[in-house]
């Protein structure tokens, strides 16, 4: 073993970084980046706005939901898309909620580590899904105050499509 840690093929140093580890990396960056100074109910409109507007760009299909807390403060079902996209918001944001991280990333994790979310968190799969598309809203100084959630794409896509929102969101001031 090397002074560095253990030596996984040259003899002559530590591991290189996997490539799971560059992609947990990078989801945890966007969580620290993509942080928000205020937070209200035209906020809420204005980024769920902005969300519809890039999906209707693409052809997408999603449903767009925005929670503060209990609180409902946007919601849109584009064409194409059915009560179950409702269902899988629910169920991303629940994990959103009790991790205080994106679905993706919480999915993302057990996955480094071999597993599944379903089999390992002992959580009901029935209100909780590990799968792309729901993101935390942080506020700085405060923590995370809500959640904002699109389903009715492959999970790297909806979580993609929250990212760019935000990221757009922000860049706007």
């Amino acid at each position: 073993m090397s002074p560095a840690g253990p030596d996984h093929g040259t003899g002559t140093g530590p591991a290189a970084p996997r490539p799971a580890d560059d992609g947990l990396r990078e989801l945890a960056a966007q969580e620290e980046r993509l942080v928000l100074d205020s937070f209200g109910n035209e906020d809420a409109w204005r980024l769920g706005s902005l969300l519809v507007e890039l999906a209707r760009e693409r052809g997408a299909a999603v449903t767009i939901g925005i929670r503060r807390g209990a609180q409902q403060l946007f919601h849109c079902a584009l064409p194409g898309t059915s009560a179950d996209n409702d269902a899988w918001i629910a169920r991303k944001s629940a994990v959103v909620e009790r991790y205080a991280e994106s679905s993706y990333l919480v999915g993302a994790r057990f996955r480094a580590k071999g597993r599944t979310f379903e089999e390992s968190s002992r959580l009901d799969a029935d209100r909780y899904a590990a799968h792309g598309g729901a993101f935390p809203l942080r506020l700085r100084g405060t923590g995370v105050i809500g959640v904002v959630a699109v389903s009715g794409l492959p999970q790297a896509d909806d979580h993609a499509l929250v990212v760019e929102g935000l990221e757009r969101y922000l860049a706007a001031g």
